[in-house]
């Protein structure tokens, strides 16, 4: 499974709070996209740590847990403007 159409589908995992699942999807990716997710992933999951390290692998700004719903609808965003 490669290409923008899992990565849509982790967006909307992560929206509906199922970040395990997401994280299925996207750390068998590699797209700075992909890795802008695992940060999200992680933000989710409470491991601020590992989502700081994606957050700098996805060359972004990490802005921080409160930032999550904001970071999931630009992901959204991104996405369907692609």
């Amino acid at each position: 499974m490669t290409g923008e159409a899992p990565l849509a589908r982790a967006v909307e995992l992560l929206g509906a709070g199922a970040w395990q699942q997401a994280h299925e999807i996207v750390q068998k990716e590699e797209s700075a996209l992909a890795a802008w997710l695992h940060g999200i992933v992680h933000t989710l999951e409470g491991d601020l740590d590992n989502a700081r390290y994606w957050y700098r692998k996805a060359e972004r700004v990490f802005p921080g847990r409160d930032a999550i719903e904001q970071e999931i609808a630009a992901a959204r965003k991104t996405l369907t403007s692609e």
